[in-house]
């Protein structure tokens, strides 16, 4: 697997940009976030997102001087009585991304609070659906997740769709929940960047082996090194607008201690909390950030300070890209 793409193939795939970089400052001059909760999961339901919502974040944006829109996707009335979880869960990303979309066209950053991390392709889906024409644009994706979440129904251990997510939405699987979650066409391999990766399953080995997505180290994340900026100087050339995912999981396992999924050696909420901020400061197509999967227990409240911490951080990084523009 490569660690860098190459600079020829960079200048190949230098394309002109098919949107604007979004404005997220209203006429009264405050910040708009939008907090966009996806609470369906291949199992149902859970409380996660809306316990995120409720805990703490909204007052954190408000000192911050952001004024806050509370959504969460949500099933028609035909579609709660019809199928099992997975078609559920593909046509609520459905709804998740015309959230999104709206955000987008209102001026607001959309912060995703989800069950877990098959939320993702219906975020991917309302950005690519934001641009100035019906056209879809292309959208950038950075992956921090101790998984890399790229097994198919035929690589899967566990036949769990919480290790799918990645590869539903690079087209390698699922085609009929990547459509109910309005995300066509797939992601391209080269606008995804993985970070923080450290478990894999032998045969999703071999498919990441085999595909033509980044990737960037523990190390990289933890001390925002050359690598992260070479990574997403390369999305900001080829894509249109970038979104940031993270799977609590991808924490240090002091910070999500009832994570079923925790793997040791994670960064910490701060230094990811830095690293966001200075993404979203440095680049104005980075335009959404999820997060997903909270612990529950959550002994002592450490990871929706976490979840807190990062949102934070992400969002002074607008912030400061904003008071820029206006300057």
């Amino acid at each position: 697997m490569r660690t860098l793409i190459s600079a020829a193939l960079a200048g190949a795939l230098l394309l002109p940009s098919l949107a604007r970089a979004q404005r997220y400052t209203g006429s009264d001059g405050k910040l708009r976030v939008a907090l966009a909760q996806q609470p369906f999961s291949p199992n149902g339901t859970s409380p996660g997102p809306r316990r995120m919502a409720q805990g703490g974040i909204q007052k954190i944006l408000g000192d911050l001087g952001a004024s806050v829109r509370v959504q969460e996707a949500a099933l028609t009335a035909d579609e709660n009585t019809e199928y099992g979880g997975w078609k559920r869960l593909g046509m609520a990303l459905g709804h998740l991304g015309e959230l999104v979309a709206a955000n987008e066209r209102d001026g607001y950053f959309t912060v995703g609070l989800y069950a877990t991390c098959p939320s993702m392709p219906g975020m991917v889906a309302g950005l690519q659906h934001s641009g100035p024409t019906r056209e879809p644009i292309r959208i950038g994706m950075l992956w921090i997740d101790a998984h890399p979440d790229f097994n198919t129904p035929e690589t899967t251990r566990s036949g769990s769709l919480g290790g799918m997510p990645v590869a539903v939405a690079t087209g390698r699987a699922l085609q009929g929940m990547r459509l109910d979650a309005h995300l066509d066409p797939p992601l391209s391999d080269t606008h995804v960047v993985m970070g923080g990766v450290r478990l894999t399953d032998p045969l999703e080995q071999h498919l990441l082996d085999t595909s033509r997505i980044e990737q960037l180290t523990v190390d990289d994340l933890r001390h925002a090194t050359p690598a992260v900026f070479l990574q997403l100087d390369r999305l900001n050339r080829i894509t249109d607008k970038i979104y940031v995912h993270i799977d609590m999981d991808a924490l240090d396992e002091r910070e999500v201690i009832a994570h079923q999924n925790k793997v040791p050696g994670g960064p910490s909420s701060e230094e990811l909390a830095a690293l966001f901020e200075t993404i979203f400061s440095r680049y104005p197509k980075a335009s959404a950030i999820g997060v997903a999967t909270i612990p529950s227990p959550d002994e002592g409240g450490l990871a929706l300070a976490a979840v807190n911490r990062m949102i934070a951080g992400a969002v002074r990084g607008v912030r400061a890209r904003e008071t820029r523009r206006q300057e």
